[in-house]
């Protein structure tokens, strides 16, 4: 029996099971949903519901994926049914990580994030999930296959559009880097 397997077996007789999965899986889940949607409040909404969802529906855990490939769909889901009931976009705020940085670099800094955060935005969603997936949650490309329940090939194919399309709208707006 798989390691997962057993931990998904173990919740209903341990409740810190399923806690431990929740702390392990929190930001990565988190880090899918807010780069979905791009709102932090609504991105938190997505992280709880997808482990509720998760905690109900552990009987169809299939051993056959890892655990976290089926949170990832589960939060890709609820990340696609929340961007259909709300149909809003809204712009990142970027926070940078090195304080050692002058104003001047952070200015630039903010001023590309919220470029390529605006360009990822414009995407269409299928485009969207596999950068989210690939580039800000550094999945492999049959992980993500496994994610959206769509073959390797596609994954790779979809990629290659998504980023061409990037480059596109960057260059549009006058990006050049």
């Amino acid at each position: 029996m798989a390691e997962d397997e057993k931990i998904i077996m173990r919740i209903e007789f341990d409740r810190g099971a399923f806690e431990a999965i929740v702390e392990e899986y929190t930001k990565p889940v988190f880090n899918i949903a807010y780069r979905m949607v791009n709102d932090y409040e609504d991105a938190m909404d997505i992280t709880q519901t997808t482990f509720m969802k998760a905690y109900e529906k552990r009987g169809s855990y299939d051993s056959r994926y890892k655990v976290f490939s089926w949170l990832y769909r589960i939060a890709v889901n609820e990340s696609l049914n929340h961007i259909q009931k709300r149909k809003r976009e809204s712009n990142l705020t970027y926070d940078p990580a090195d304080r050692r940085l002058t104003p001047e670099q952070i200015m630039i800094q903010n001023e590309t994030a919220g470029r390529v955060q605006n360009a990822i935005m414009d995407l269409g969603l299928d485009h969207r999930m596999v950068v989210v997936l690939k580039h800000f949650q550094h999945l492999s490309y049959a992980e993500i296959g496994t994610i959206l329940d769509i073959p390797e090939k596609k994954v790779k194919s979809r990629l290659f559009s998504a980023r061409h399309l990037l480059k596109e709208k960057l260059s549009a707006k006058g990006f050049k880097q």
